[in-house]
């Protein structure tokens, strides 16, 4: 038998089989703007950025970032990935650095945020500013702000014990050598390549920005 034949019944199912081919009915169409997710939906949300209290009307879906952004103006943490991958949107809460794009706002309900604005003010820059200006540490700038609030963050933990994997010791107290900053930082990336320049930012910033934390807690 020759294969055009066979072609020709294929084309025609009602030739090949007597009775023709239903087409299964396709699914109902869903317009995405008339979906409506389970839950409430927006609620006014109170946060404590900066020392300062927030009261905006936030999507319960809004994450940390979005809402410094969009909806409080400060626009200074920035969205590199959106993934928790470049450490570009990073900020403190209560003390420690996360990265504002994987946290929900509403999770952060008086919370003490900071930003890279409650760093620091022109004319008055925090000592990890003035470091990574007199070492260049930065290049596009882009990146910038996450670093040197995830330094401040970090040297915060250093003062507090914790480990880094490149220590020799894990059980010995931190230091601020080149390969542990390195690593200590790693959750923040400079696709420029600036790493040098801010390690030595850092190392420089770190007494100063140390005795800061020491008044801090004497005043506590």
């Amino acid at each position: 038998m020759h294969r055009r034949p066979l072609e020709r019944e294929r084309a025609n199912p009602v030739a090949a089989t007597g009775r023709p081919f239903n087409h299964p009915t396709p699914p109902a169409f869903v317009v995405w703007n008339d979906y409506k997710p389970p839950g409430k939906g927006a609620r006014v949300t109170r946060l404590n950025v900066n020392g300062e209290i927030h009261e905006v009307d936030l999507d319960i879906r809004t994450t940390l970032l979005d809402a410094l952004r969009e909806h409080i103006g400060l626009t200074g943490s920035k969205k590199g990935c959106d993934h928790g991958q470049c450490g570009a949107c990073t900020i403190l809460v209560n003390g420690r650095r996360i990265n504002s794009c994987l946290s929900l706002a509403v999770m952060h309900e008086d919370d003490e945020i900071l930003t890279i604005e409650g760093l620091g003010k022109p004319g008055k820059l925090h000592p990890m500013q003035q470091a990574f200006l007199e070492h260049d540490g930065y290049q596009c700038g882009y990146c910038t702000p996450g670093q040197i609030v995830s330094a401040v963050g970090m040297l915060g933990e250093v003062a507090d014990g914790w480990a880094s994997h490149a220590s020799a010791d894990i059980n010995a107290a931190p230091t601020l050598s080149e390969a542990e900053v390195s690593e200590r930082m790693s959750g923040n990336l400079c696709r420029c390549s600036a790493y040098p320049n801010i390690v030595d930012a850092i190392r420089e910033a770190a007494p100063a920005v140390e005795v800061g934390k020491t008044d801090e807690r004497r005043a506590a």
